[in-house]
C-alpha cells in the first residue's frame, strides 16, 4: 500500500482548513473525498471530447460513447458480473432501489404478497418499498436487531414463507456499521425461490465486492461513496431478471421503435438507461474503481479494520460516551452519544475545531427508535484518516464535555 503521506496528497480538499484548522474528515460516510485523477478524468471530458452519447456519428460522440462503455466494463471487472448488460448506469442507489421497486413490483408483486427488509436500513431502502406496497397491497416485513445492532437470523428465518417476493438488505449499516451476514441471508432467500437485492452504497467502499460468488440478484452502489464523482450510481441485475423486468423510465436511447400505438423497448442494458445519462460522471467512476484497485482493496479493508480498531479503544475509554452498534463485524463507522449532551451541539463544536462528523438520525430513523434515541455523533472513516486524527477526535470531544460540564 501507498504511504499514507502519498495517499492524502492524492485528495487535494484534505490539503485545506476549516476555521483556520485542519481539516479532519470523518463524513465518508455520506460522500467520500476525490482523488485528484478522478476530477482530471471528468475535467477532460469536458475540455477534450464531450459529445452526447449513442446518438451522433461525429468523433466527439464516439470518443464519449466508447468512454462510457470502457466504464462500463470497468464496473462489471470491479464487482466480478458475468456481464457488461447486467451492469445498468443510474443516478445512484437511491435511483437504483426506486427503479427496481417500481419494475419488480409491476410484475411480480400482487395483493398479499410481502417484501423483508431489516431493521437496519437507510430510508432509501425503505421509502421505495413502502410505496410500491401502497401501490400494490402488498406488506413490509421487518428483520429485527438484537442490542449489539446485529440482525436476528433466527427471526429472518421465520418471515420467510410462499408469500415472500423479495429479500432487500444493506450490505452494512450507514448508522451503525454492522456488516450483515449476506451469505446466510442470500441462501436462505434463495432456498425459497425468493431473490435478493443488497443495497451495497456502505459495502463498496470497504472490501471487495464479487457479485457471483454472493449469487446475488440485484445489486446497488453509488459511485460518489466510492471516491468517484455524485450523480452517477450502478444497479447490478442478474440477466434474467433485467431481461424479464420492464423499464422503469421512458425517453430516448431505450426505445427500439416508437409509434403511437407501440413503443418497443431497447436491448440491455440500455432498455434502463432513459434519456442523456450522466457520462462524465460514469467515466470519472472509472477512474475511481482503477484507483483504488491500484491502492489495492485489501490493503484498504486491513487498513479500515485497524483505524476502527484503534478509534473505538479511544472512544470506549471516554466517560460518559456510548457507542451504538457493537457487533464484531463492522465497517469503520462509529456512531456514539455523549450523556446528557445533544448530537448537534456535539457535532457543531467539532466542526469549529475542523471536524467533519456526522449528526442526527443518518436517514434510519428505525435504527433509532430501537435504542429509543433522537440521533447520534457518527464518524465514519476511510484509508486516508490517520491516528492522529482519531487522537484529535479524542480532544474534540473532552473539550465538547468540559464545555457542558
Amino acid at each position: 500500500m501507498k504511504d499514507i503521506a502519498d495517499i492524502r496528497a492524492d485528495f487535494p480538499i484534505l490539503k485545506r482548513e476549516v476555521y483556520n484548522k485542519p481539516l479532519v474528515y470523518f463524513d465518508n460516510g455520506a460522500t467520500t473525498q476525490k482523488p485528484q485523477c478522478v476530477l482530471d478524468a471528468v475535467d477532460e471530458v469536458y475540455k477534450s471530447y464531450n459529445g452526447n452519447i449513442h446518438r451522433g456519428v461525429h468523433f466527439l460522440s464516439d470518443m464519449s460513447s466508447e468512454a462510457y462503455e470502457q466504464s462500463r466494463e470497468k464496473v462489471r471487472s470491479f464487482i466480478n458480473a458475468s456481464k457488461s448488460q447486467e451492469i445498468v448506469f443510474t443516478s445512484g442507489t437511491t435511483g437504483s432501489i426506486n427503479g427496481i421497486a417500481f419494475s419488480f413490483g409491476e410484475s411480480y408483486i400482487n395483493k398479499g404478497d410481502e417484501i423483508i427488509l431489516s431493521r437496519l436500513e437507510h430510508h432509501a431502502n425503505i421509502v421505495p418499498w413502502q410505496m410500491m406496497c401502497e401501490r400494490k397491497g402488498a406488506v413490509l416485513r421487518v428483520i429485527p436487531i438484537n442490542d449489539k445492532g446485529e440482525i436476528i437470523l433466527e427471526e429472518y428465518y421465520k418471515l420467510l414463507s410462499s408469500k415472500t417476493k423479495l429479500v432487500s438488505v444493506t450490505q452494512a449499516s450507514n448508522a451503525l456499521g454492522t456488516i450483515l451476514p449476506l451469505r446466510e441471508i442470500i441462501a436462505a432467500a434463495h432456498s425459497a425461490n425468493v431473490p435478493v437485492l443488497v443495497d451495497g452504497a456502505q459495502g463498496i467502499q470497504h472490501g471487495i465486492v464479487d457479485v457471483n460468488a454472493m449469487d446475488v440478484d440485484f445489486y446497488v452502489f453509488s459511485g460518489h461513496k466510492i471516491y468517484g464523482p455524485n450523480g452517477i450510481g450502478v444497479l447490478y441485475g442478474k440477466e434474467k431478471w433485467l431481461a424479464e423486468l420492464g423499464p422503469f423510465q421512458g425517453g430516448g436511447d431505450m426505445v427500439d421503435k416508437v409509434t403511437f400505438e407501440k413503443t418497443t423497448y431497447n436491448e440491455l442494458p440500455f432498455k434502463f438507461e432513459a434519456g442523456t445519462m450522466n457520462y462524465p460522471a460514469a467515466i470519472g467512476l472509472a477512474k475511481a474503481l482503477d484507483y483504488v484497485s491500484d491502492i489495492g482493496r485489501e490493503d484498504i479493508a486491513s487498513r479500515e479494520k485497524e483505524l476502527l480498531s484503534y478509534a473505538t479503544d479511544r472512544l470506549a475509554d471516554i466517560k460518559d460516551l456510548r457507542i451504538f452498534g457493537t457487533s464484531d463485524h463492522k465497517i469503520s463507522t462509529i456512531s456514539f452519544h455523549l450523556k446528557n449532551i445533544h448530537q448537534y451541539d456535539t457535532g457543531m463544536i467539532l466542526d469549529k475545531m475542523g471536524i467533519a462528523v456526522r449528526t442526527g438520525t443518518h436517514c434510519a430513523q428505525p435504527v433509532m427508535d430501537r435504542y429509543g434515541i433522537d440521533g447520534t455523533v457518527r464518524a465514519s472513516l476511510c484509508f486516508y484518516n490517520t491516528k492522529e486524527e482519531i487522537d484529535f477526535l479524542v480532544k474534540g470531544i473532552e473539550k465538547v464535555k468540559s464545555m457542558f460540564a
